[in-house]
């Protein structure tokens, strides 16, 4: 087994073990050493409270996809009206992290599927990625996760999940480039048709 492997379960547990203000208290530690090893003035008024604010920020706000308790509940209704053509809900907005460098990347998220029995509350979708976007993670490993959280919720195969994201990481370091844009994608079942594949592609891109 991988060390990598080993080892995130027991960080699961510190993790669980730990109430939030004890997370930002031991965060707050951290990033203050941090910037103390920088040569970064704690005692100046403007970065006295950085610390806390970073903490308080990781913890409470971009990182609380980490918090399995704050997942947001997907209302179902049943397809009572036979509802048989795509669903689709595009340009959803999101916020995330990279996990190579902690820089953000942000953008729009496409989700569609066929109804078999059930149909989800579209403001559900939104949540969902939302919450699903709120840790440190690269795009791949986001757009599966989306689309196998639909498939379970939903009771079907036939998802289909695209994301666009600017990312930081590339635009504010490294090559510095801040026109190019990732795009990701996750199909299943009837969206692995080129046919349906190709109208959902078309449907994402059209105004």
């Amino acid at each position: 087994m991988a060390p990598q492997t080993m080892i995130r379960p027991f960080l699961a547990d510190i993790q669980g073990n730990l109430s939030n203000s004890k997370k930002i208290e031991i965060i707050d530690s951290h990033v203050s050493a941090i910037l103390e090893i920088l040569g970064l003035d704690l005692e100046d008024e403007s970065i006295r409270e950085t610390p806390h604010r970073v903490a308080t920020m990781y913890v409470n706000e971009v990182f609380s996809g980490l918090d399995p308790s704050l997942k947001p509940k997907m209302t179902l209704f049943g397809n009572n009206y036979g509802y048989k053509e795509m669903l689709l809900e595009k340009d959803i907005t999101f916020f995330s992290y990279c996990e190579h460098h902690l820089i953000p990347f942000y953008g729009k998220a496409h989700i569609a599927y066929f109804p078999k029995q059930y149909v989800v509350g579209l403001s559900k979708l939104n949540r969902f990625v939302k919450y699903a976007a709120k840790k440190p993670q690269v795009q791949e490993r986001l757009t599966v996760e989306i689309c196998t959280e639909m498939q379970r919720v939903l009771q079907t195969e036939d998802v289909a999940v695209a994301l666009e994201a600017m990312h930081l990481c590339i635009a504010s370091r490294g090559v510095e480039d801040v026109n190019s844009i990732t795009k990701t994608s996750c199909f299943g079942g009837k969206f692995e048709e080129r046919e349906i594949k190709n109208e959902f592609l078309r449907q994402i891109e059209s105004k």
